[in-house]
Order: structure tokens, then C-alpha cells, then sequence
């Protein structure tokens, strides 16, 4: 018994540390937040001092709070990369501004269209007479391409620039799921459609391993190219071509053979670097750290400078990352969301163009086509239409782009990929193998179809290839109507497979080559605006106080608004996706009750499938989360 007291004790303890934590966090966050201001930009005399920690992107995720305090870390960190040109544009111009410095020690990276971007960008400053100069540690193809448009790009001694370039193995699960005696059920369209081959096959099949080898090559050379344009004297050659030796003629430093091969100019530490801004831009007398230069960061620039709101507005919604059912974003295209934000835009009459700005891979196809008709519901208002594709826009990225009147997008922009695939496991060979085996009534061939546990019938096969097939015709359909073409022509050139851009151009899946502000100008001069009568209006959901974030964070909801539709199932491979999630809880159920101590039971074991979905025993699921919780906690997951 004493053991016992003592262990609960200890257990109380815990609990009551856990919540006062809890009230800490809460507490100093909500305190930070009430108190934060956030006064008018001040720029000093100075540099611009760009710190791009994390991944440079088209829209950056909304950090949740209360995630981030249980994670231990923060939100990995995001930049927009439309702030990042925008202050360097407005830097080439402020005269309190006198040189960039541009810190990527924190760097992870960004798309090929945002780098070269970003790079004009830094061009534009140098030819401002102002220099930039760049310091980072480990560079990689994004970073070595930003060095290659420094003044001065410096690297730590314990450093190194390289270029591994584009590409890499995958997994693939073709034997593994025939082991362990788990059906893919694979429903496809377009031989080039290669993202289910991973769990059919053992390797990538001839026509795939064509179409990547073209796609990368293309992106490479671009790579390659704008290096070496930016820096012609640079040893692309012997970095790419023989990385072993080019390494041990610098004696395995690192550093040493980015100098050599002229990636970087100089190798010292980040006080040095500091030192060397300073002595162009202006020492920081207010503090005694070593290398601190002058400054002012990227926020108080752009707040210094606001960007114009007179005359009309010209409306840019923006796509970013994975498109899917509901209300997610932003980072994530939530289908509801993006609709939501341009019927508004329409409905209050202030609006004279709209510019889609995509930069996706795509994903759900009714959320990607619930998003194509709030822009056609904008198109049938009279107002012009433009798209600009960023990064990426295949597949659903495409889908959402074939109401534009003009399609802009660079070379180095990954688009088409125009074809449709599913992929639903079952697992009747492997419960075969346990003994455990399905049986009962069909009143029809689909009766409890498709059964994930059990398997499933010929007719069902047949019925979600069928579907699938259908979506791919609309898709080349719609495609078709856009680019003034036949489906049966559109279909030769889709087939799943991406295009780079200068191919998609010469192909007309695109019509010119252009950014994000080509297009915003098309759309204004397309209204019949001229310049100075027009600016650019970002649609954004209004954004969420602290204590809205902290609630989603405790609860699956964004707002008070009903919120069913973003996650209810909205075709036939939904509802069987959500199919599979109640056979299963309805597996775990009956283990439940397997396991449980009950004593007699009164129960119908067919009217189960004639009520609502069967879910997993409360007292199992809790169970199940909180050894998952600790096990991640001492770092077994």
C-alpha cells in the first residue's frame, strides 16, 4: 500500500506540473500577444538584413501556438517569397539602404522559379550601385544559386558549397505489400501517372524513368545555367562532373574547393562576414557583439514602404501547396477556403480583374474543380482573368488553371501532369492468413462494396476504374475548351506527365513566359486600366487571434462557422475512403468488445451494418493516442 500511495503521489505530481506548464504557456503567450505592437517601420542608416531561415515559399503556414509549445519547437520556418523581392526592389531604392546582407545559415531551401526570382532581385540592387553580399554554412543547388548573385558570397570555414543537383531513389512497395499479403487496388489513367507505381512495382517503369529524365535534365540545365551566367567563372564542371576529386584537391575542405571553384569569394566566420558588412554599411554602436553591423530587417522595410492602394483593384488569390477538400490554409489550398475568398472578392463590386497565382502539385479533384467554378462564377461576372503559375501547377494545379484567359509561367515552372489516379488497399489475404475471413449477405454486387476487409467484387473493380476514366476525359475536356483544342489532342500530350515550362509553352499548355507581375499587368490592361490607375490586392482569410489559434489547436475547427464540409466526402472515392475508416473502427470495435469484461450482452451483430458507422471504443482510442503521446515523448516513434 505504501508503494502504491507513493506512485500516485508521483503521478499527481506529474499532472500538476503538467498543468501548470500548461497555464504558464498559456498565459505568457496571451500576454505576448495583448502586448505586441506593431508600430510603423523605421529604417537606419544602414543594411537590409534578409535572415531566410526555413523554406522559401509562395504562402507561408500559419504556426499554430498551442502545437508548437507541446512540440517543443517552433512552427519550421517560412518566408514569402514575394516580401523577400519586394524588399530587395525597395532597397535598391532607399538611400538609407547602402548594401544587402543576405544570412542562410538557416536556409532550407526554395522552387526554381522563386530562386531565379530572388536572384533578379539581387541583380537589380548590385546594378543600384549597392553591394550584396551573402553568408552561409552548408549550400546546396538553392543556396549556391542565390551565392552565385552576391557581390560577395562568404562561406564558413567549416562550410562548403555544393551541387548535388536534381533527383534521387524512392521507395517502392511492389514486394513488401505482396509479403505482407496487402491488395493496392490501383485505378489510373495516363501512362506517365506514375505516383501509384510505388505499391505495384519494384522498381520505375521505362516510360516514367523517360519523362522524369527529360523533366530533371531541363531543370538541371537551367540551374547549371544560371549559375554560370551569374558567375562565369565559376568551375561548374569539376563540382558536377567529378565531386570526389574536385573535394580532395582542396585537401576534403569543403570550403576550400567552393573557393576554388569559385562558388564563393571568401571563406570566414559569421563575425567576419558582420565586420565586412560594417565597413560598407555602417558599424551598430548600440551593440558589443562581435560582427554587428547596422540594419534594418525585411518586416520594418516593407511596413516603411507600403505597397500603393490607389485606384482599382486588381485581385491575386493564390493556390499554394496541396489542394484539399474544406477550409485548410494557408500554405494549404483548402478548396472551400479559396472559393469563399473569391466569391467575396466578386460579390463586393470593388474588383476589375482577378490574377490565380498557383504554385501546387495538386491533390483533391473536387476541391481543385470547386475551385475552377468560383473562378469561371468570376469570368461570367466580365472580369478578366489571369494565371500565374509559380514553382508548380500540375495535376489539380493545372485543373485550377484552365479558366484563365492568359496563362503566364516561367521556364523553370513544372506544369501539366493532367491525369487522375487512385489507390485503395484491402487486406483480405492478409486476415486469410489468421484465419479471419469475411462472409454474410449482398442484396446487389456493390452490397457493402468496396470491402477493405473482405475484399472486393469484380463489379466494384470495374465501376472505380469507370470513375476514374470519366474524371480523366473532364479533365483533358476541360483542358481542351481552354487551350482551344480537342480532347483527343490533349490527350496526346497528357497522359500524367509534367512539362517543364518551356516545353508546356511549345506544347500550348501555356501562352508566355512571364511573373507574377506580368500577369497582374495583363489582367489591369485587359480592364482597360492604365498604369498608376490599378494596384494589386493579395486575398488572404482574415487572420486569426491568438486565442482562435490556440482553440484550433485543442479543437478540429477554424471557426464558428459549421464546419462539416471540410471533412465530409464529396465524390464515390471519398466515401469510400471514409468507408474505410468505419470498417476499420468497426474492427476495433469488436476487439473492444473482445477484450472487455462485460459480463452477458444483448447485441445485434446484423443491424450493424444498418445503423450509424461503427467507431472504436472511446476507452481503446484514449488508450491507443496516450501510448502513442509517451512513446513519441521518449522517442521510440
Amino acid at each position: 500500500m505504501g508503494f502504491a500511495r507513493k506512485v500516485w503521489h508521483l503521478l499527481v505530481a506529474v499532472k500538476d506540473g503538467l498543468v501548470l506548464t500548461l497555464l504558464l504557456v498559456f498565459f505568457g503567450a496571451l500576454f505576448a500577444a495583448l502586448t505586441a505592437q506593431s508600430g510603423p517601420g523605421r529604417v537606419r542608416d544602414g543594411a537590409l538584413l534578409l535572415k531566410l531561415n526555413g523554406a522559401v515559399v509562395e504562402e507561408p503556414v500559419e504556426a499554430n501556438p498551442l502545437a508548437d509549445a507541446f512540440s517543443g519547437s517552433d512552427t519550421p520556418g517560412q518566408t514569402r517569397e514575394r516580401d523577400v523581392v519586394r524588399a530587395l526592389h525597395v532597397a535598391a531604392k532607399d538611400d538609407q539602404i547602402k548594401a544587402v546582407a543576405i544570412d542562410l545559415t538557416g536556409f532550407g531551401g526554395a522552387g526554381l522559379v522563386h530562386l531565379q526570382e530572388i536572384g533578379a532581385a539581387m541583380d537589380g540592387v548590385r546594378a543600384a550601385k549597392k553591394p550584396v553580399l551573402l553568408f552561409g554554412f552548408a549550400l546546396e543547388d538553392a543556396g549556391t544559386l542565390l551565392a552565385a548573385h552576391a557581390s560577395e558570397a562568404w562561406i564558413d570555414p567549416l562550410g562548403g558549397a555544393f551541387l548535388p543537383g536534381p533527383g534521387g531513389y524512392r521507395l517502392y512497395y511492389g514486394k513488401l505489400l505482396e509479403r505482407l499479403k496487402i491488395t493496392a487496388h490501383i485505378f489510373r489513367v495516363g501512362t506517365y501517372k506514375d505516383y501509384v507505381e510505388p505499391y505495384f512495382r519494384n522498381d520505375q517503369s521505362p516510360a516514367s524513368r523517360q519523362a522524369e529524365q527529360a523533366l530533371y535534365t531541363t531543370i538541371w540545365d537551367a540551374v547549371k545555367a544560371d549559375i554560370a551566367h551569374a558567375r562565369p567563372k565559376a568551375n561548374i564542371a569539376a563540382v558536377t562532373s567529378d565531386p570526389v576529386g574536385w573535394l580532395h584537391a582542396s585537401g576534403g575542405d569543403g570550403a576550400k574547393a567552393a573557393l576554388a571553384a569559385g562558388l564563393v569569394d571568401h571563406i570566414g566566420s559569421r563575425a567576419e562576414f558582420g565586420d565586412r558588412v560594417a565597413a560598407l554599411a555602417g558599424k551598430d554602436d548600440s551593440s558589443d557583439r562581435p560582427g554587428a553591423f547596422a540594419h534594418t530587417g525585411m518586416k520594418a522595410l516593407l511596413a516603411a514602404h507600403p505597397e500603393s492602394t490607389d485606384g482599382k483593384a486588381i485581385d491575386v488569390v493564390t493556390i499554394a501547396g496541396e489542394i484539399v477538400d474544406g477550409k485548410a490554409g494557408p500554405g494549404t489550398a483548402g478548396g472551400t477556403r479559396i472559393a469563399r475568398l473569391i466569391d467575396k472578392a466578386v460579390a463586393g463590386g470593388d474588383l476589375s480583374a482577378l490574377v490565380v497565382r498557383v504554385d501546387s502539385p495538386g491533390g483533391s479533384v473536387t476541391a481543385s474543380e470547386e475551385i475552377r467554378t468560383a473562378i469561371m462564377r468570376a469570368r461570367a461576372k466580365g472580369l478578366p482573368v489571369a494565371v500565374s503559375m509559380a514553382n508548380l501547377a500540375a495535376s489539380g494545379g493545372y485543373w485550377v488553371s484552365t479558366p484563365g484567359e492568359r496563362v503566364f509561367a516561367e521556364p523553370g515552372t513544372i506544369t501539366g501532369s493532367i491525369g487522375i489516379f487512385a489507390v485503395i488497399p484491402s487486406f483480405e489475404k492478409l486476415l486469410g492468413e489468421y484465419g479471419v475471413n469475411g462472409d454474410g449477405i449482398r442484396t446487389t454486387p456493390l452490397s457493402g462494396q468496396p470491402d477493405v476487409l473482405s475484399g472486393f467484387t469484380p463489379e466494384v473493380e470495374a465501376m472505380l476504374q469507370a470513375d476514374i476514366e470519366a474524371g480523366y476525359r473532364r479533365f483533358i475536356g476541360l483542358v481542351a475548351t481552354s487551350r482551344h483544342s480537342t480532347p483527343e489532342k490533349i490527350d496526346t500530350i497528357a497522359q500524367g506527365r509534367a512539362w517543364d515550362g518551356g516545353t508546356a509553352r511549345q506544347l500550348g499548355l501555356i501562352d508566355q513566359f512571364g511573373g507574377l507581375d506580368d500577369a497582374v499587368a495583363w489582367a489591369a490592361g485587359k480592364a482597360g486600366l492604365k498604369a498608376g490607375d490599378w494596384h494589386a490586392e493579395y486575398l488572404a482569410s482574415e487572420p486569426r487571434p491568438f486565442g482562435a489559434k490556440l482553440l484550433a489547436g485543442l479543437h478540429n475547427s477554424d471557426d464558428g462557422d459549421d464546419n462539416s464540409e471540410a471533412t465530409a466526402p464529396r465524390d464515390w472515392i471519398g466515401l469510400i475512403a471514409a468507408r474505410q475508416h468505419a470498417a476499420l473502427g468497426g474492427a476495433l470495435a469488436n476487439a473492444a468488445r473482445l477484450a472487455g469484461v462485460s459480463g452477458a450482452q444483448a447485441y445485434c451483430l446484423e443491424c450493424a451494418g444498418l445503423g450509424a458507422p461503427a467507431v472504436p471504443d472511446a476507452k481503446l482510442i484514449a488508450a491507443l493516442g496516450m501510448l502513442s503521446r509517451i512513446e513519441m515523448m521518449l522517442g521510440v516513434l
